[in-house]
């Protein structure tokens, strides 16, 4: 058995590939192996310790996930035939599960949405079935329709001389994953980040599994800002050295709080993290860890030969949150003074292009190991007062 074999079964990401009643699936070891690469030029650049292996698994440790075939390990999103492919639907949201009657133009009572999905999408090409659900603003990816991507870099504003992780303030105004990942990392080497969220619409991953969100976001300050009252909120973009968002690209420049629109800090970095970028139609598509990977053409097979299975969970989410720190560090170490943008599913085929690997002599794999949590994260809004304090003084050059 290889190297990356044993480190890929070691991971517990052979225990989250595969079909649920058949063997571990260790063909896609070597993302694994690159993901570690990424880990150590970070690790490098940040001054702490990044385990790829546990960033990929350790939701699923957390909250209990195995593989389950051409279903997610979280459960959200399948892996579904059309007439000439496969293609990756998500319905992790109430609207995504309202909106499939109109997807379907026939009522389906919400035990059979599946089934009635599957039938349907089997009569169709899979380029018909995507557009549609697209235009109803569901999260659908078609297997291996987006090429691999550098993060695409925009000069914005002036440079300025990179000072250290330590006399950093960013504003964190992502969500679920990727996001959080990134300034979860920044945090860890010393800077000061803040997570922003609405009142009316606060990080999902609140309601989900509580360490998960802890394991993303604690050491950070938790802000509560009213998005429809954007005033404050552009005062602490003004003075923040990085701000971090996966918003649609629109989102926040119809509230006059894009990266055109707010005065920028002198070396600031604006990074986007979108599921199918901000060029053309591809900025109005929806993407989740799950159906982005599957976008990319990085999932597993099924030994019997029968189609595509998930690999991972979400996978295009964590790999996404290593690459966008490291994308962000580089822009720091350069002077700022730019905005980048990263997308899950460039991320996903970046991976999906390495070899794949023979699975012969594979040991029965070790399931996720969990994270050790040694603090939680703050309550929504519990920070604000500090966190105006922190903006107060950098807007009047105190710090």
């Amino acid at each position: 058995m290889s190297e990356a074999v044993r480190d890929w079964s070691a991971s517990g990401l052979a225990a989250l590939t595969g079909v649920p009643d058949g063997p571990p699936d260790v063909s896609r070891a070597a993302v694994l192996s690159r993901a570690r690469a990424v880990a150590s030029v970070l690790s490098g650049q940040l001054g702490i310790a990044v385990d790829a292996a546990e960033l990929l698994a350790g939701r699923a440790a957390l909250s209990r996930l195995h593989r389950q075939g051409r279903i997610s390990a979280g459960g959200a999103t399948r892996l579904v035939a059309g007439r000439d492919g496969w293609f990756a639907l998500t319905l992790a949201r109430l609207d995504d599960v309202a909106a499939v009657p109109a997807l379907l133009e026939s009522d389906v009572p919400v035990d059979h949405l599946w089934p009635a999905l599957i039938e349907w999408a089997g009569r169709r090409q899979v380029a018909d079935v995507a557009e549609r659900a697209r235009l109803l603003g569901l999260p659908v990816g078609v297997l291996g329709e987006t090429a691999a991507a550098a993060p695409v870099v925009r000069r914005h504003g002036n440079r300025n001389p990179f000072q250290g992780h330590g006399r950093l303030l960013v504003a964190d105004l992502s969500s679920m994953w990727a996001g959080p990942l990134c300034g979860q990392l920044l945090a860890r080497a010393g800077a000061t980040v803040i997570k922003v969220e609405s009142p009316s619409r606060p990080d999902g991953t609140r309601q989900g599994e509580r360490r998960f969100f802890d394991w993303m976001n604690a050491g950070k300050l938790c802000y509560a800002a009213d998005f429809g009252k954007p005033e404050e909120l552009r005062q602490l973009l003004s003075v923040a050295d990085v701000v971090i968002e996966s918003s649609r690209p629109d989102a926040l420049v119809h509230r006059g709080l894009g990266p055109e629109d707010v005065p920028a800090r002198a070396g600031r970095v604006w990074l986007r993290i979108t599921g199918h970028g901000t060029e053309g139609a591809h900025a109005h598509w929806v993407g989740f860890g799950d159906d982005a990977a599957v976008s990319g053409g990085l999932v597993g097979s099924d030994p019997a030969g029968s189609g595509p299975v998930f690999c991972g969970d979400a996978i295009a989410d964590p790999l996404t949150g290593l690459h966008a720190a490291l994308a962000v560090t580089d822009s720091l170490r350069r002077g700022g003074g730019e905005v980048v943008e990263v997308a899950l599913a460039a991320v996903a085929a970046e991976y999906a292009a390495l070899p794949l690997t023979a699975s012969d002599g594979v040991d029965p794999p070790a399931d996720p190991a969990a994270p050790v949590l040694t603090s939680r994260a703050g309550e929504l809004g519990v920070d604000n007062a500090r966190v105006r304090d922190l903006v107060w003084e950098r807007a009047s050059g105190a710090c």
